[in-house]
């Protein structure tokens, strides 16, 4: 039997940053079309080069960070990221590309449409839902609370659940009139906790819900590239980032934008905020922080050429994940310098 290092090495990475990377290598078909779905039906290995897979997505549960990535690996950590575990039982080797939680329930999201459900803190997890008829991953997701949530991805893939994941419907949210891109790649939904909920998406856009993802609307930033991520942070102010290191900002819900001040020239892959930072990490070692809200960003020191994915923040540390696995965390501090 292969390893999990052995198989799928050749199919595309498919978190919404690693989109462009997936269109130039193609998807695969035939025999290895055979295989890719295989790894569907597969529980993931428990491996001890685990934290060194890819790790594409992370979040922090209040008692734990959990991180997801390649070949199903779901890495545990209960003390501040400074060493993790796996999971105890993942069903599937699917490329997991997010995850998030609300309490001790949490979903993950990837290859083949996958939602992975737990209901111990990431002990633990079932699968939700796939469709092995396409390969239309999904990006990211996002819960109101634990009955109410969303999951978003490649060729504006939209899918909720009211019934915390029991049932998941697909959704279609319809372009504007003059849009020239009709399916635009949905990359990453965020809250703002009061009720506003935002998509990073293509050609500069951003879409907006004010009903609890009822009805949508896409709203132009002027730039016309791919955002990758975003976040909203404790003063409203609505942050995405993307493609060559383009961040903007809104601070009236999305109403209008301006391009932040930063240093990157690499594209943005993940952004999160503490208290008043935000701190934005990227390709080719781009590591990011504001202290204004996202109006203006400076380097936190170029680390080499690894590719960050994802991070996460714990007390005054801020952990990265990077295609290489997991990072050590590293102190900002008050300063966050």
């Amino acid at each position: 039997m292969k390893s999990i290092k052995q198989t799928n090495r050749l199919r595309p990475a498919l978190s919404a940053w690693m989109l462009t990377l997936a269109m130039l290598a193609g998807h695969s078909a035939g025999a290895n079309a055979a295989d890719d779905i295989a790894v569907l039906h597969a529980p993931a290995a428990v491996v001890p080069y685990a934290s060194q897979e890819a790790i594409l997505g992370a979040a922090d549960t209040g008692k734990r960070l959990v991180a997801v990535g390649e070949h199903g690996v779901i890495l545990l950590s209960d003390d501040g990221g400074r060493s993790f575990r796996q999971a105890r039982s993942v069903p599937t080797q699917a490329q997991l590309n997010a995850v998030t939680f609300v309490g001790q329930q949490g979903w993950a999201v990837g290859q083949w449409g996958v939602v992975l459900h737990s209901a111990d803190n990431g002990e633990t997890w079932s699968l939700q839902r796939s469709d092995a008829s396409v390969d239309q991953p999904l990006y990211s997701t996002y819960f109101l609370d634990d009955q109410h949530g969303f999951a978003v991805g490649l060729w504006s893939l939209f899918l909720k659940t009211d019934d915390g994941g029991k049932t998941w419907a697909a959704v279609k949210i319809p372009v504007q009139q003059g849009m020239k891109v009709k399916t635009p790649n949905f990359s990453h939904i965020f809250g703002d906790g009061k009720g506003a909920l935002f998509i990073s998406a293509e050609h500069g856009y951003v879409l907006r819900s004010l009903d609890g993802g009822q009805t949508w609307t896409y709203l132009s930033t002027g730039y016309e590239g791919s955002f990758w991520a975003g976040c909203v942070d404790a003063a409203g102010n609505v942050v995405v980032g993307g493609l060559r290191g383009s961040i903007y900002v809104s601070a009236d819900r999305g109403e209008t934008w301006s391009k932040a001040s930063t240093p990157a020239q690499n594209s943005i892959t993940a952004i999160s905020t503490s208290g008043s930072r935000i701190f934005a990490v990227g390709l080719n070692g781009t590591r990011l922080v504001s202290t204004d809200g996202g109006k203006s960003f400076e380097s936190l020191g170029h680390c080499g050429e690894t590719s960050y994915t994802a991070l996460s923040m714990s007390g005054d540390s801020v952990v990265p994940y990077s295609t290489d696995g997991v990072g050590s965390p590293e102190q900002v501090g008050s300063s966050a310098k």
